[in-house]
């Protein structure tokens, strides 16, 4: 179905064709898992037409502030809360957190806090952090080491751009590895 947009229901005589979109998401590294034999070549090859990368919540921390506008809308309207507005140092608390539960994690804190909410105004009362463990305290993004290395490459590049001003030759320098080596990292995490 996925190549020829058509299908065969169970019991017709007839194909019938689609004219379908499939959107799928994953957080695993399909490409990693084809590799080892844990997910269908021909799948991937099938689903992979626009890859979009999102990364991870913490690795863009300015989107924050917007999602968390967003989900007190959302949760003010289902609930009928009067909240009129979030307390900055609440917005800044959130965007210290390393969110390894990504946007469903900082969705429920906001809907916990709006339901906890006593007043007009989101402050720190109403906000806890429950997934908070001690791998947020270490500063590493979770507790599985193929993601952390990863993590480690990527913050490793992102700040040798930073102090070289975005000069790739120094930031190769700067890391001691080659020019071709920082440019095999740069597109393996897509980094402009």
């Amino acid at each position: 179905m996925l190549q020829e947009r058509e299908f065969e229901p169970l019991g017709a005589e007839r194909t019938q064709k689609v004219d379908v979109r499939v959107i799928a998401a994953t957080n695993r590294d399909l490409k990693q898992m084809v590799s080892d034999g844990k997910f269908q070549e021909d799948l991937y090859y099938r689903l992979n037409v626009i890859p979009i990368d999102i990364p991870p919540l913490r690795e863009r921390r300015e989107d924050i502030a917007i999602l968390v506008d967003h989900f007190v809308e959302k949760h003010r309207q289902r609930t009928g809360k009067p909240i009129d507005r979030v307390e900055p140092e609440v917005t800044a608390a959130l965007q210290r957190y390393d969110w390894p539960g990504n946007v469903r994690e900082l969705e429920n804190t906001i809907e916990r806090a709006v339901v906890l909410a006593t007043g007009p105004i989101m402050t720190m009362a109403s906000i806890s952090l429950v997934g908070a463990t001690s791998s947020a305290a270490t500063g590493l993004p979770s507790l599985r080491l193929h993601q952390n290395l990863e993590w480690v490459e990527k913050e490793t590049i992102r700040r040798a751009l930073d102090q070289s001003g975005g000069i790739k030759k120094d930031a190769a320098e700067l890391m001691g590895i080659s020019q071709r080596a920082l440019s095999y990292y740069l597109a393996k995490y897509r980094i402009d």
